[in-house]
């Protein structure tokens, strides 16, 4: 075959080579077969508010103090002679602590004592002169001037006496100043002088100190807003506080790093005015430490009953979400259309939240999905009941929503869903 054949058989074959590739082409490009497709709804689901009796309560923050912690002090010159109880015991009340040298408070004791006997034999026999003169009187053998001096000297001799027995006591107070004990129950800290120290030179010397650790009280301030509640809550029942009440006030509290408010106990004292620097007023409560969990000055989140509701509406606490304007719940519409609820939120019942006004008995929450549920857009929902038992472990396991969402983006923040 010649160059020209090969020429043409090339070319007849570069030709069909086209034309498949123009069919295939224009076969891809038929639209009969490529419809666009909307992608389904987002499934969520929605649960009604629970309705439930809660009990209302402040939350508030306070620090633990001691019912009782005093200075330990030397009330008497001398040195210190033991030390006879080992840093950081609990001990009872009378029980020995220090022990300051006493010799010289003894020897003041032997003096007085002394000074009382001589005082007291004085006084017998002023007694017995006074009784000769009264009886020579009664005789007309003596003056009454000789009676009224010995009725005098007797005077002065039972003055003696009261005087000398004064010193006595006296003497026996600062000897029993050398035995320093604990003045209650409590812990002793660290001592602060040692043995051979000479204290209470110049004035009382502080040895240690001794805290009462059960009871403890727990302060914490209620600011004006909350005190006009109170005031208006009790109006409506016909009640009036008086302070004769705070024992039968209950209340709670809890550590930092713990949940729940696991220690009890009731309200002791509440300030009679407002501070006006701060705008609290004042409450103190009383709350039991025998094992010892506590100590003074520990920051405690306090909780005190205020009120009590019937019919509670209760949202998951993590299907509430906030913006600039507060907090809010997505809600099932109309034609099952994503809406946006404003809500004032109340104090936190476990895995839920009490709802205090913005929401509906009847209305339906989104709880779970809540990412792909944007305002406006519609969705596929799943109707369940809300029980607070099985959204305790359920809300573990999910985030809750922090931002408000917009129509072309996802709401972040929000809690994980099982729709795809």
């Amino acid at each position: 075959m010649g160059a020209s054949g090969m020429r043409g058989g090339f070319s007849q074959g570069l030709q069909f080579c086209v034309v498949l590739f123009c069919t295939i082409s224009l076969q891809a490009c038929d639209g009969s077969n490529n419809t666009y497709v909307a992608p389904p709804p987002p499934k969520v689901r929605v649960a009604i508010p629970l309705q439930q009796a809660v009990t209302r309560y402040f939350e508030l923050t306070g620090n633990t103090a001691a019912i009782n912690s005093v200075d330990i002090e030397a009330r008497v010159q001398g040195f210190l002679e033991s030390i006879d109880y080992r840093d950081g015991t609990t001990v009872t009340k009378g029980t020995q602590l220090f022990s300051i040298q006493s010799d010289t408070y003894q020897a003041q004791v032997d003096q007085a004592q002394a000074t009382l006997a001589s005082a007291q034999a004085s006084q017998v026999g002023a007694d017995q002169e006074y009784q000769r003169q009264l009886n020579l009187s009664r005789q007309r053998v003596t003056t009454q001037t000789a009676v009224d001096s010995a009725k005098a000297t007797l005077d002065q001799a039972n003055a003696t006496i009261l005087n000398a027995q004064a010193s006595l006591d006296l003497a026996k107070i600062n000897l029993g100043y050398t035995k320093v004990v604990a003045p209650f129950d409590g812990t002793v800290t660290a001592h602060l002088v040692d043995v051979g120290a000479l204290v209470g030179v110049s004035g009382p010397t502080t040895l240690a100190t001794i805290v009462q650790m059960d009871p403890l009280y727990v302060n914490f301030s209620v600011s004006e807003p909350q005190v006009l509640m109170i005031k208006q809550d009790m109006a409506k029942q016909g009640h009036t506080f008086r302070q004769t009440d705070l024992p039968t006030i209950p209340f709670e509290i809890g550590l930092q790093g713990e949940t729940g408010y696991p220690f009890k106990g009731h309200l002791d004292y509440a300030a009679p005015q407002i501070d006006t620097a701060s705008g609290t007023l004042s409450v103190r409560g009383i709350v039991d430490n025998k094992n010892r969990a506590l100590l003074p000055g520990l920051f405690v989140r306090v909780r005190v009953p205020v009120g009590h509701e019937d019919k509670a509406l209760l949202v998951r606490d993590d299907a509430i979400g906030s913006n600039q304007l507060g907090n809010y719940v997505l809600v099932l519409g109309k034609d099952e259309i994503i809406e946006q609820k404003q809500v004032k939120t109340g104090q936190r019942e476990g895995p839920l939240r009490v709802i205090e006004s913005g929401l509906d008995a009847g209305d339906w929450v989104v709880t779970e999905g809540i990412q792909q549920a944007i305002p406006g857009s519609k969705v596929a929902p799943e109707k369940v009941a809300l029980d607070a038992a099985a959204t305790a472990s359920a809300s573990n396991d999910i985030a809750p929503a922090a931002t408000a969402p917009t129509s072309d983006a996802p709401k972040p923040g929000t809690p994980k869903s099982d729709t795809p």
